[in-house]
């Protein structure tokens, strides 16, 4: 396979059975293949990812001092500003050339889970990041549960199934920054080649050249989305849990070309986690004969914890 599928959802929401179905087997097929679609007739619409982008901007362009303010010491970067070379990918000791923001999850009528995760943190030089960050969370979060339910129906679940782990889930939405390059990376780039830790991944931002995938003859291939479109990958979650029938694909965001260097590159993730306490378990009717268990039994706050240690992110 050398280009990303793009399916759209509004087959999904139809009322048309057919489409419905057409929606599952062409999301499936691709997760089975490469892992990644692009994703039309989401439920964010221009104006506010217009108004995100803006707000982000200004954000990482306040200075150093400020938005270190918000680096939140002993919670692993799960909340808040991460600042440039933080985060590194497994295995590999250069840091990624990237600063982000961290948004979690606004907690419904769950005290011992507002206890769990870390409180989100807000910017008081702009009035409007917040908001703005928050009404995207909940967009893409609606999104991402439309797209589990397909993924459980082509997995031979309840449609439901996903929904009971995913609501006031340990979600992020992580707004990322990879500012202008003024020399030579000794090693580094924007991004190194990960997977992702998650259930599924959406992503706004990519539009323009930088993310690659990994087809599984090895080859990289360029993921580009249109504007109006969503990235939407399997995280290793999911893949687990489905014995690896969905995908977790390998990717990464490489340098831009030498030309291009004093440009900067934003993106825009959404990390669709589920409740900790959610069994990994490989699913009864992902294994047979061809296909035995090929993962340990893990929940998903131990699995989440291993994988953070793994990324320097906590100790």
């Amino acid at each position: 396979m050398d280009r990303i599928p793009s399916v759209d959802l509004r087959d999904f929401l139809s009322e048309d059975e057919n489409r419905k179905q057409k929606f599952i087997n062409e999301i499936g097929n691709a997760y089975e293949t490469i892992g990644f679609v692009a994703l039309k007739g989401h439920f964010l619409d221009e104006t506010l990812v217009d108004n995100l982008y803006a707000q982000i901007k200004k954000f990482f362009e306040l200075p150093v001092d400020t938005k270190q303010k918000y680096e939140i010491p002993g919670i692993g970067g799960q909340r808040g500003y991460v600042s440039f070379g933080k985060e590194s990918a497994k295995g590999k000791k250069e840091g990624d050339l990237k600063e982000f923001w961290h948004f979690g999850q606004y907690v419904e009528n769950n005290p011992t889970l507002e206890k769990e995760y870390p409180a989100n943190v807000n910017v008081e030089e702009l009035s409007e990041f917040n908001e703005v960050g928050k009404q995207t969370y909940k967009m893409l979060e609606k999104t991402a549960k439309y797209v589990l339910r397909s993924l459980a129906l082509f997995l031979d679940l309840e449609e439901e199934y996903f929904d009971q782990y995913i609501f006031n889930g340990n979600s992020i939405l992580r707004p990322i920054h990879y500012p202008p390059i003024h020399e030579e990376p000794k090693g580094a780039v924007r991004a190194a080649a990960h997977g992702d830790i998650n259930l599924i991944t959406l992503l706004m931002g990519a539009h323009g050249k930088g993310l690659q995938v990994q087809n599984h003859d090895g080859e990289w291939i360029d993921a580009i989305a249109q504007p109006d479109e969503l990235m939407i990958n399997v995280g290793d979650m999911l893949s687990r849990h489905s014995n690896n029938k969905l995908k977790s694909t390998i990717h990464r965001v490489v340098n831009p070309p030498k030309e291009l260097w004093g440009t900067s590159r934003y993106s825009i993730p959404f990390f669709m986690h589920p409740v900790s306490e959610m069994k990994l378990d490989v699913l009864e009717n992902c294994i047979d004969e061809n296909n035995p268990k090929q993962f340990e039994d893990i929940t998903a706050g131990e699995f989440l914890n291993e994988r953070l240690r793994e990324l320097g992110l906590i100790k």
